[in-house]
């Protein structure tokens, strides 16, 4: 990263005013009456009406309309644990792209907590505030129980991208590469390194889309996750398989299918030469891969590769996922975003490569062509019809599997 880039940023960040968000006003307020209906007295029967039946509150409040995205600053980027207001930023952007994608409103919220318990409970005492809550940059483990109780408790979604938004559009992507390559996603050997936040939850959506959990060799930094290890956590222990190897470059022999999660320059080009005929990799540490591209499709012609940069075909990118799910999940008031709704959003993202690509996205990438193939697997985020895609697919499974409060909307497809 250059000085000037360095510099660019940060005046992007202060100039014309601080910070990347602000609150606009959605009525009037000119005149007398205006005011007296915003505030005192007119505020009292809206007020009235929502401690008679808080769903009202859906009617006359922003709440329907508006997310939190809430971290502690344990896991901020590739950063780390830089603390709660360090990570301002950082959802100060999610914000953007909640508003700029699926115009969701949202207040960032940094929880200075010094354990989970006081996380959980502070979110737990807010919340109501909110449509739903988008929990981020947390570190693993804690953040999976941060969300399994906060969505216990809470009757609104409760989603860590982190964890969901990367595993879903990991999975939209994979089922392509598959399909390209002639595989079952129930038959192959998958290699995922790096056994966080995002391969645990990649591996658990690949499993409930019918991967074979024997067929997936997890490792996390003292290599394979297997059965006679006694030093993991629950959650690794749900993927602990029965095997003598014990390294990457055991697991990478003969493996279909390779998701890094991880650092870079961790897969050599031996371990690529080991992989079977027509091999995925999804190397998506950020911003240097596992392996870089080049490297990869010089080594092995039969490669689809996809990576987490922009410079590279096959970006795996967050955002082409919690907007539009949370634009879904809140248009039919859903109480949490479930398994099958993130499958519905993976069947969406996958479909949509497959249509042909508009002009307006040629343009904005600067090409003459795109069309679903080994380059093409993942929409791009700056595709308009992402908005018409995913958000009917998530509510129709929100409905489908009872977690839905409202109808579907009527202004919404009828079908993708």
């Amino acid at each position: 990263m250059t000085t000037d880039f360095k510099k660019d940023a940060l005046d992007y960040h202060e100039f014309p005013v601080p910070g990347k968000l602000g609150i606009k006003l959605t009525k009037p307020c000119d005149t007398q009456r205006d005011l007296s209906l915003a505030y005192t007295p007119g505020v009292a029967e809206p007020v009235r009406a929502i401690a008679a039946d808080s769903e009202n509150a859906y009617r006359y409040t922003a709440k329907g309309n508006l997310v939190a995205v809430i971290t502690d600053g344990t896991a901020v980027l590739g950063l780390g644990n830089v603390g709660a207001l360090a990570g301002k930023p950082v959802m100060e952007g999610k914000s953007v792209l909640f508003k700029k994608f699926a115009d969701i409103d949202v207040f960032d919220i940094e929880v200075d907590a010094r354990n989970s318990h006081e996380f959980i409970e502070t979110v737990e005492r807010i919340a109501t505030t909110f449509g739903g809550i988008n929990l981020e940059d947390i570190a693993a483990p804690a953040c999976f129980e941060i969300e399994e109780i906060l969505q216990e408790k809470l009757d609104i979604p409760v989603f860590h991208d982190d964890q969901h938004g990367t595993a879903i559009i990991i999975a939209a992507g994979l089922s392509n590469a598959l399909e390209i390559q002639g595989k079952k996603l129930e038959n192959v050997k998958i290699v995922c390194l790096g056994a966080g936040s995002a391969g645990i939850a990649s591996m658990k959506l690949l499993s409930a889309m019918g991967a074979n959990r024997s067929n997936i060799y997890l490792l996390d930094r003292k290599g394979i996750v297997h059965k006679d290890r006694d030093d993991l956590t629950a959650y690794k222990r749900e993927f602990a398989i029965e095997t003598e190897s014990r390294t990457l470059a055991d697991a990478m022999k003969n493996a279909d299918v390779f998701i890094g999660v991880s650092g870079p320059d961790l897969v050599t080009e031996a371990m690529l030469v080991s992989m079977a005929e027509k091999p995925i990799v999804f190397a998506l540490s950020n911003p240097d891969p596992e392996i870089k591209p080049e490297i990869a499709k010089k080594v092995r012609q039969d490669i689809i590769m996809a990576s987490g940069r922009s410079d590279y075909p096959n970006q795996v990118n967050n955002v082409l996922g919690f907007p539009f799910i949370f634009r879904g999940a809140l248009d039919v008031r859903a109480t949490k975003i479930n398994s099958e709704m993130q499958i519905a959003a993976v069947h969406a993202l996958s479909q949509l490569a497959k249509e042909p690509v508009p002009q307006e996205v040629l343009r904005a990438y600067g090409q003459d062509s795109m069309k679903f193939g080994p380059e093409y697997i993942i929409p791009k985020p700056v595709d308009p019809r992402l908005i018409d895609y995913v958000p009917p697919a998530v509510a129709r499974a929100a409905i489908a599997t009872g977690v839905a409060k409202q109808v579907y909307p009527a202004h919404y497809p009828k079908s993708t």
